[in-house]
């Protein structure tokens, strides 16, 4: 992933608290059938330091997880809050006109080493870890024991885990840190009266980092 230096998050923890948020990630791989893309939900692990592991799990129909059980190395993408940016937005607009659109968005970048596990303790972990972080906030939340035993051991025997250390890492918040305070505040306050939940959430990420910036944290 390109990554010019005003767009590249480098603190650790608001990488970890972004990717372990997150709801959905895409994961990539190249392998004798071609390059193959499946979406799935991650649980993060903080462990081994610096960078931490992901953890998720593929259909044991899906051929995908042939391609990883020989140790390849994959990329997991997770985005977040995106959001087009109209030249209108801009201060400048009116003081120059020099001004063309752009688009904003949170994306991270992990790449690792995949490790494909069908050990039926491991999968209850994996899935038990997954399910309980989803559930945490919910007034009754629901965990894998719930279900029968049987139940349970017989949907494991469908899917295969998938555990990535990662060994690299890109994390990239485009804000509009390029742009004047003035322009940022533009496109803050108009992304703020748009009725896309996504651009509402990423003039949040915006007014933070914009924040941090006057005072001089970025």
């Amino acid at each position: 992933m390109y990554v010019p230096p005003h767009f590249r998050q480098n603190d650790p923890e608001a990488i970890r608290a972004f990717v372990r948020a997150s709801r959905l990630a895409t994961l990539f791989s190249a392998g004798p059938g071609g390059p193959r893309a499946s979406h799935v939900p991650v649980s993060f692990d903080p462990e081994p330091e610096p960078l931490g592991t992901l953890h998720c799990h593929l259909a044991r129909a899906n051929e995908h997880w042939r391609d990883l059980a020989s140790g390849v190395e994959v990329l997991v993408v997770v985005l977040g809050p995106e959001a087009y940016v109209s030249p209108s937005l801009y201060a400048t607009k009116r003081e120059t006109g020099k001004v063309v659109p752009t688009w904003n968005y949170v994306a991270v970048h992990a790449r690792g080493v995949a490790r494909v596990t069908e050990d039926a303790s491991e999968l209850h972990a994996l899935v038990s870890s997954l399910t309980d972080g989803r559930e945490a906030e919910r007034s009754e939340p629901w965990h894998v024991d719930d279900a029968p035993d049987t139940y349970v051991a017989n949907q494991l025997r469908g899917i295969v885990g998938v555990t990535i250390p990662i060994t690299h890492i890109d994390a990239k918040w485009k804000m509009s840190q390029n742009r004047t305070d003035a322009d940022m505040l533009g496109v803050i306050d108009g992304l703020r009266a748009s009725d896309v939940p996504s651009e509402r959430a990423t003039a949040e990420v915006m007014a933070d980092l914009l924040t941090r910036r006057r005072e001089g944290a970025t």
